[in-house]
């Protein structure tokens, strides 16, 4: 099997743990410790720890999406241009945050990742998103 297409089948169960709520996938997806670089500081999580934070995330915003716009697998790395959205439990509003993450891989596994997000309401002008993480970029 392809590098790209370990990444390829990686990323669409990591979509799955994301959009569905498949924790299930955790073990699959995630090294035991998982090296984070995000707006909490560096830590390193385990993967049990990182999914109740991810089922956490989902019970306060149940219908959050991660729409990307673009990406690129190659090797043993990975990135993504992403908005994130959610609707906000209390007020009814729905909320944004537009990002960039990078990706290490090990073994198939996420092992560890460089996150940055802009301010809450922000988001990317695109058109046009992939219609999943790992399908190509929408034409122009």
């Amino acid at each position: 099997m392809s590098d790209h297409t370990v990444l390829r089948d990686l990323f669409d169960r990591w979509e799955r743990v994301w959009h569905e709520g498949q924790f299930d996938l955790v073990p699959d997806c995630v090294c035991p410790h998982y090296i984070r670089h995000d707006e909490a500081g560096d830590r390193t999580v385990t993967r049990e720890a990182y999914a109740a934070e991810l089922a956490k995330l989902r019970q306060d915003r149940p219908d959050v999406r991660i729409v990307v716009y673009d990406h690129a697998l190659h090797g043993n790395r990975a990135w993504y241009r992403f908005t994130m959205k959610w609707t906000d439990q209390g007020s009814g509003k729905v909320c944004t945050r537009a990002g960039l993450q990078a990706y290490r891989i090990e073994d198939g596994k996420l092992a560890e990742t460089w996150v940055t997000l802009q301010p809450l309401g922000s988001a990317w002008n695109d058109v046009a998103a992939q219609e999943s993480w790992t399908s190509p970029p929408p034409m122009k």
